[in-house]
């Protein structure tokens, strides 16, 4: 069972009909009791980084959520969901994260004439590396919505970067049996179902979902 963490301040059912379409086995709303039987989790989410940590909060969902990453249960995520692995954010004031990647999330910064933040709409990924959401090195076409980026303490969990107002900023991390993307992979099409895919492959080869 994939279990989709609800912080009710993101369509999740628009993740649900994005795993269905890659044959993903069947997922449910995470519990802080189901939680911890989960074959991988994926936690989606829009709006403020605070929202977010505070609803995880209301739902007893942060100290399972260390838990099942420290065990090793795969976690990714989405939009707001990789903010929020980071150890703090700067939205609104100072907000402490989940702590699972090293790193602090900060407002994206325009140094170019026209470019505008947020960051809406659709921007060209560039892998780092090749990597488990990543696997033939190619890139893609991902949907943004963002006015605030993760800044991470080690740049080798960097899987992947747009360019934005001429700096490189990091859109995927992988550390581990953590992942993170900034755009919204269930919203970007056929790049975005690729990615979704290369994810289950990877809970396929490790044997948590069949």
């Amino acid at each position: 069972m994939i279990a989709i963490i609800d912080m009710g301040i993101s369509n999740i059912g628009s993740v649900m009909r994005a795993l269905e379409r890659v044959g993903a086995p069947l997922a449910e709303r995470a519990t802080a009791t189901n939680l911890s039987d989960a074959a991988a989790v994926l936690l989606p989410g829009v709006g403020a980084f605070g929202d977010g940590m505070a609803s995880l909060a209301q739902q007893g969902l942060i100290a399972k959520l260390r838990q099942v990453a420290a065990k090793g249960t795969p976690v990714l995520g989405i939009c707001l969901g990789m903010q929020l692995l980071a150890e703090s954010s700067e939205e609104h004031g100072h907000h402490a994260g989940l702590g699972l990647i090293g790193g602090r999330v900060i407002r994206l910064q325009t140094t170019q004439p026209g470019d505008r933040v947020p960051n809406i709409g659709w921007s060209d990924v560039t892998p780092t590396r090749k990597s488990t959401l990543f696997p033939s090195g190619a890139g893609g076409s991902f949907y943004h919505v963002h006015g605030f980026r993760l800044a991470p303490t080690d740049p080798s969990v960097v899987a992947a970067t747009i360019s934005f107002s001429g700096d490189d900023i990091p859109v995927a991390v992988e550390q581990g049996n953590l992942f993170g993307v900034q755009f919204h992979a269930e919203k970007s099409q056929d790049d975005g179902l690729d990615l979704l895919a290369a994810f289950l492959s990877h809970l396929r080869h490790l044997g948590r979902i069949h």
